[in-house]
């Protein structure tokens, strides 16, 4: 059967494939355009596999917050390259990932369906599409009972959300940039892990110890250190990054506010990249050759 031009673009907005794919998969199934959807979704799916495990450290972080600032969801989804990142069915792909998250508040991205369908089906369609390893990493969602949400997203690569009792949409916002950019562990000091409080500890105690002072004076010197560690790893103890003369706390309070919780995700945090080394790669090809 003879393929026409209008076949091609037909299958071509069906599927979003390539014109020369499109044009292979109608003449492998004569002319039959159900037949050639549901063989280019089966070799879609299977190099969407194959992709599976390459690097995706890449990618974007994205925030949905309801009309009335009570419900947030944001998201991480990574990508093999920046490149991907920007491409426009990623985009509208991350779109409607963060839309399910806001809604269905999962409590993984195991749990999310995403136009009806389970995410990783949807995530290996895009796959198929952009040809490079998509994942939708993890995601982040909550109701507040207390107060708002306010948000910050830095570059699409640091996103921010951070739930305010008090204060204002602008308060939050800058709550939430202070936070992309010092990362504290916690809101204060109550929230800190004790084995973290305790590994502290030691080391601190250790190094004081080294001093050659006597144990009361050593366990004086462990306070005074452990409340500048605390100070630097708790929100409210940190220094604005607006006005380092001043507190978080110290604006807080200036504002009549606090803060009930935030969420931050960043790019591929946690994943470790691999490292090219392109001279080494071209001279060990010249020694195999």
């Amino acid at each position: 059967m003879a393929i026409s031009a209008s076949m091609v673009k037909e299958l071509r907005e069906r599927t979003g494939a390539g014109m020369m794919e499109c044009k292979k998969a109608l003449t492998e199934a004569d002319g039959n355009m159900d037949a050639a959807i549901e063989a280019m979704r089966i070799s879609g799916l299977a190099k969407a596999d194959k992709k599976s495990g390459n690097q995706a450290a890449e990618g974007v972080v994205v925030i949905k917050l309801s009309a009335d600032a009570k419900e947030f969801g944001m998201v991480e989804i990574n990508s093999q390259t920046d490149f991907a990142a920007k491409a426009e069915d990623f985009i509208a792909f991350s779109g409607k990932v963060v839309d399910s998250v806001l809604a269905q508040k999962p409590a993984s991205v195991d749990g999310l369906t995403v136009d009806g369908q389970p995410v990783e089906e949807a995530r290996k369609t895009l796959v198929a599409k952009i040809g490079e390893n998509i994942q939708v990493r993890r995601c982040e969602s909550g109701t507040s009972a207390a107060g708002t949400y306010g948000e910050y997203l830095h570059g699409g690569r640091i996103g921010v959300v951070c739930e305010l009792s008090g204060g204002d949409a602008a308060l939050a916002k800058d709550i939430a940039m202070h936070i992309a950019a010092s990362n504290p562990m916690c809101v204060d000091e109550t929230q800190v892990p004790a084995d973290v409080l305790e590994k502290e500890k030691g080391i601190l105690r250790a190094e004081a110890a080294e001093s050659g002072k006597p144990p009361e004076i050593v366990e004086k010197m462990l306070v005074g250190r452990m409340k500048k560690y605390l100070a630097e790893i708790t929100l409210v103890g940190q220094n604005f990054v607006k006005n380092p003369d001043q507190t978080i706390a110290e604006l807080l309070k200036e504002k009549g506010a606090s803060v009930v919780s935030f969420h931050r995700l960043e790019v591929g945090e946690g994943i470790e990249k691999k490292e090219e080394n392109f001279a080494e790669e071209v001279m060990a090809q010249v020694r195999g050759s």
